[in-house]
């Protein structure tokens, strides 16, 4: 399929699309990719493209300069008493329901979009950029990779979803401490909680990242849709009989698509099946 660069309108966020990847790469290096406006508004417009294009078939979003991203930008923050790109101007009330329209957007978007999500994690990952990376689906952490909530350091209770996605991975208890305390975690203590499902050598971290990228690309997406759904269900406590009828709807439907006739049909002639999204 090749590589398209994709304009994202600005050059806080930068996007391409290669081989059914839509790579999204947070861009201010110079502050380890702290969110701005600018990036947040860009991130939202990308991920609401992403979720109904055909060409898109998985996500991958990551941080250039060696970071992923350092959360909100405390130093914009610290200079204007205020959110950063905030006028000043807003009530209270109009804060809060523009936060949670961004966090729906992004956070919310990886989550539930019908594709797989993965985060690719270079270096650090502090605050509202941890959460980020645990609303995907999946992550790929570098050797040197830290992951820390930090908000208590700053005197935040946290957004864009961390307190549902870590409790959901490493069980409530852990959550509070890690919230609590805002201790740095390392790659392979990641690993071990179960923060990240891989972790790479630093020099071979973009080489598998894109191998995982292009299996998810090229895998069933269709039914991926459906396993997301189902798996989403259970996380939000469906009762098991609701988690049984959805899978059996998904299971029967998923059937029925040209993909599994396709791969019923590879796996007889012992070949690998190519899957069209059909």
């Amino acid at each position: 399929m090749g590589m398209v660069e994709m304009d994202t309108g600005t050059e806080h966020l930068r996007a391409r699309l290669e081989d059914g990847v839509l790579v999204l790469l947070l861009n201010r290096p110079h502050r380890r990719n702290a969110l701005s406006q600018e990036m947040l508004a860009a991130l939202e417009s990308s991920l609401e493209h992403a979720e109904t294009s055909p060409e898109v078939r998985c996500v991958l979003l990551s941080g250039e300069g060696g970071a992923f991203c350092a959360g909100g930008d405390v130093k914009a923050m610290a200079g204007e008493g205020r959110q950063a790109g905030d006028s000043g101007r807003r009530t209270l009330d109009e804060r809060i329901h523009l936060q949670r329209l961004s966090q729906r957007r992004t956070a919310g978007k990886l989550f539930t979009m019908p594709k797989p999500t993965l985060a690719v994690i270079p270096g650090a990952a502090a605050g509202a950029g941890l959460s980020l990376a645990l609303a995907c689906d999946l992550r790929l952490a570098s050797s040197r990779a830290l992951l820390t909530t930090a908000f208590a350091k700053v005197g935040f209770s946290g957004d864009f979803g961390g307190s549902y996605f870590l409790t959901q991975l490493v069980g409530a208890a852990k959550a509070r401490e890690l919230y609590y305390l805002s201790d740095r975690v390392d790659a392979q203590e990641a690993l071990r909680l179960g923060l990240v499902n891989w972790v790479a050598p630093e020099d071979e971290l973009w080489v598998r990242a894109m191998e995982i990228g292009r299996r998810l690309a090229s895998g069933p997406s269709i039914a991926y849709r459906y396993m997301k759904e189902n798996l989403n269900r259970a996380l939000a406590g469906g009762s098991l009989d609701d988690c049984l009828d959805l899978e059996a709807t998904h299971h029967v439907h998923s059937g029925f698509t040209e993909d599994h006739r396709n791969a019923a049909r590879a796996f007889v002639e012992k070949r690998e099946p190519v899957f069209k999204g059909r």
